[in-house]
């Protein structure tokens, strides 16, 4: 039994050393074989269209009034009645009168001028009676006693001149009186009033300073960037303006840009700008008014892109868009930034409808970089 022992038990220990050995060394295989991993880094993809690209610009201003008026009295006298609305803040329409000066005086002046003239209409009646009369006596006389005189053309001409200064006296007349009502010469508002009730006014002194409310004006300048993108003929181009103080909702109008001051900012190099809005303070429409003085945003569309691509800004690396080959290994392609239009770029590109865009760059791109495609997502860009 002990000759088993000593025996059996050397060729046990070398049996099961055998066989740990063999255990080690098949596990070594598998551990090597799962080491055989894809690295490649993943990436997704998608495929772009190019559109037409309507270029959206928005520039601010201050809203104007078209124009303003000191309006003075065009006749002397006092003031004998004020329109209620005729204070600083005041609304009044076109033609609503303002205040009236007193009109006695003028109206018989207008009463000389109609009698002046009737008088003169009588004179030339006369005139040109005698004168037939002259020119029937002339036809039995010799040709050498007949004159111009005696035919009465000179009293004629007196008589015909003095009528039309009698006309003429009428005219004034009448404009005199007209103008002891003193009209707004459109709708307006009220800035300042310098006269009162009772005040006597002379001709050509200010009674008020008036801003035209039919037409308010933006002038906005134009940052450089933003002029290569302007149509080509400015008049007519619809615009929204928008209100920009206000925080408790937002008023928007539709306006118009009319034109180009003409005139290059020295100091900026900007170019600037009129937007117009009709009825600004909403008389006619009803509208929401937009005050003068209030800070606004312009928006309006300028020129149109053709094949222009919309992507997001981190898809562009170095000037680069990367796609993939039929490999799926990364190529750049160049890629020409048009213009920025908030997370995205506008560009162009040598690229066509069938190449695959990689949406999520690896960290270092490389050209010919082997990549692992998870998501082969068809995805038109994000399109106007």
């Amino acid at each position: 039994m002990k000759w088993i022992i000593k025996v059996g038990l050397p060729i046990l220990v070398v049996g099961l050393g055998f066989g740990a050995m063999k255990g080690v060394t098949a596990l070594g295989n598998e551990e090597s074989e799962s080491e055989a991993v894809d690295i490649r880094p993943t990436v997704k993809v998608t495929q772009l269209s190019p559109v037409a690209y309507p270029v959206e610009i928005e520039a601010f201003g201050e809203l104007s009034p078209l124009e303003s008026t000191n309006l003075s009295a065009q006749v002397s006298g006092e003031i004998t009645s004020l329109n209620p609305q005729f204070l600083s803040g005041g609304i009044i329409k076109r033609g609503e009168v303002l205040f009236t000066i007193e009109k006695d005086a003028y109206e018989a002046a207008l009463l000389q001028a109609q009698a002046n003239l009737a008088s003169a209409e009588s004179a030339l009646i006369q005139e040109k009676a005698l004168a037939r009369v002259a020119e029937r006596e002339a036809a039995s006389l010799p040709d050498a006693q007949v004159t111009d005189l005696y035919l009465r053309k000179p009293q004629i001409l007196s008589a015909e001149a003095a009528l039309k200064a009698a006309q003429a006296q009428l005219k004034i007349a009448k404009r005199d009186l007209d103008n002891c009502e003193v009209s707004a010469p459109y709708d307006a508002l009220i800035v300042s009033r310098s006269v009162g009730s009772g005040d006597f006014v002379t001709a050509g002194s200010s009674a008020a300073l008036l801003y035209n409310i039919e037409v308010g004006e933006v002038v906005f300048p134009l940052a450089r960037f933003d002029q290569a993108f302007l149509p080509g003929q400015l008049g007519d181009i619809e615009a929204t303006i928008t209100l920009m103080n206000r925080q408790d909702d937002i008023i928007q109008r539709s306006g118009a840009i009319h034109r180009d001051t003409g005139i290059v900012d020295a100091s900026t190099r900007m170019t600037h700008l009129v937007a117009r809005i009709e009825d600004p303070y909403g008389i006619k429409t009803g509208m929401p008014a937009i005050k003068f003085g209030s800070y606004t945003q312009v928006q309006f569309t300028g020129k149109t892109l053709e094949n222009i691509y919309k992507i997001p800004q981190e898809l562009i690396n170095k000037r680069q868009i990367w796609i993939l080959d039929d490999e799926d290994k990364m190529v750049p392609k160049t890629a020409n930034v048009v213009r920025e239009v908030g997370s995205d770029f506008l560009i162009r590109a040598d690229i066509d409808s069938n190449d695959r865009i990689v949406m999520t760059l690896p960290e270092y791109p490389q050209n010919g970089m082997a990549v692992k495609v998870i998501a082969n997502e068809k995805l038109i860009a994000k399109q106007p």
